[in-house]
């Protein structure tokens, strides 16, 4: 892969219920520390001049404002659960500010679910560009150009379903794991930084559990992995605790340029 400078903006580490939880008290649900609030799984990664959208969680909206992102060319869909495509409703103000449709790509399965359940996305554009205007593009393992920034696909398996992680340079993002092929493994190496699902400490059949992110960590070797996804039983600093040098817990906000 060819290297580019990358910066990387972590706009939620949370799982789907996001912390902290609706009626809990545990110890990351009552923290005052921001890196114990986690909206979203949901990520940005700027590189040769574009900006890439990675998935469009419910809470794109207030994360876009809270991190003033107010461009995009690209969207990178990791699969279709709700708390990775329900906030698609929002590319709207993407399209409104860049009087542009959004090309947006991911495999059969993801493009599968945009067409029935979000078909007026994939309209053709009015003059009040009140809705979003996507293009779809399916893509498997080949990798494929947006502008001059080549985009890697990485097949994984999320319990049962194929999706997709993404590597851009010496970058990748790999969200709700719980298999990684063979194949992809080599599309992993040399990374810089690694962006890794670590759901909880409890075995999960759809995800990475904490031991698990760590020997997918130490086998991937990427000079830095910075876990995400993460459920409320994992508070930040206890977590950091346990952690091995090169590993660490990702947090909303977090900007990382390589």
């Amino acid at each position: 892969m060819t290297r580019l400078a990358v910066e990387s903006i972590l706009l939620g580490v949370g799982s789907s219920g996001g912390s902290p939880a609706l009626g809990c008290s545990c110890p990351t649900c009552i923290s005052t520390d921001p890196k114990n609030t986690r909206s979203r799984a949901s990520a940005v990664i700027r590189a040769g001049g574009q900006t890439f959208l990675i998935d469009t969680g419910p809470d794109l909206r207030s994360q876009a404002l809270r991190e003033q992102i107010l461009h995009v060319d690209a969207v990178l869909y990791t699969h279709p659960h709700a708390d990775h495509l329900n906030g698609i409703d929002d590319l709207r103000a993407f399209c409104w500010l860049q009087k542009a449709a959004l090309p947006v790509y991911g495999n059969r399965l993801m493009l599968g679910h945009i067409r029935e359940r979000f078909p007026y996305t994939l309209f053709k554009p009015n003059e009040f560009w009140d809705k979003p205007v996507l293009t779809i593009h399916e893509v498997d393992a080949e990798p494929f150009q947006v502008g001059a920034v080549t985009v890697q696909p990485i097949p994984l398996i999320h319990g049962k379903w194929p999706i997709l992680g993404w590597r851009i340079g010496n970058v990748a993002y790999l969200t709700d794991v719980s298999e990684i092929p063979p194949e992809s493994e080599a599309l992993l190496q040399n990374l810089d930084l690694l962006f890794l699902d670590c759901l909880r400490h409890k075995a999960h059949p759809t995800h990475l559990s904490v031991e698990q992110a760590l020997q997918v960590a130490a086998k991937v070797a990427a000079k830095r992995t910075v876990l995400i996804h993460m459920t409320h039983e994992l508070e930040y600093h206890a977590l950091t605790a346990t952690l091995p040098a090169g590993i660490e817990v990702g947090y909303d906000g977090q900007r990382i340029t390589i």
